[in-house]
């Protein structure tokens, strides 16, 4: 039990100091275009481009349907 104590009590008090708020001001060093996934957007657009013409597909990436028809 005092080996449980030992493992779950520093996870916990690590876990709670981890969060924190951001403040408005403090977002614009959250959002660097070296912290993004596709820094290059061109490439990606471009990839996107290939993909959907390979596919015969669109969408899937934030689009306001899912392909079924159904909307």
């Amino acid at each position: 039990m005092k080996l449980i104590y030992l493992l779950v009590l520093p996870a916990l008090i690590a876990n709670c100091t981890a969060c924190t708020e951001v403040l408005p001001r403090q977002r614009g060093n959250l959002a660097l275009p070296q912290m993004s996934f596709t820094p290059d957007a061109l490439e990606f657009g471009l990839r996107q481009h290939t993909a959907f013409s390979k596919e015969s597909a669109s969408g899937g990436y934030g689009g306001g349907c899912g392909g079924c028809g159904c909307n």
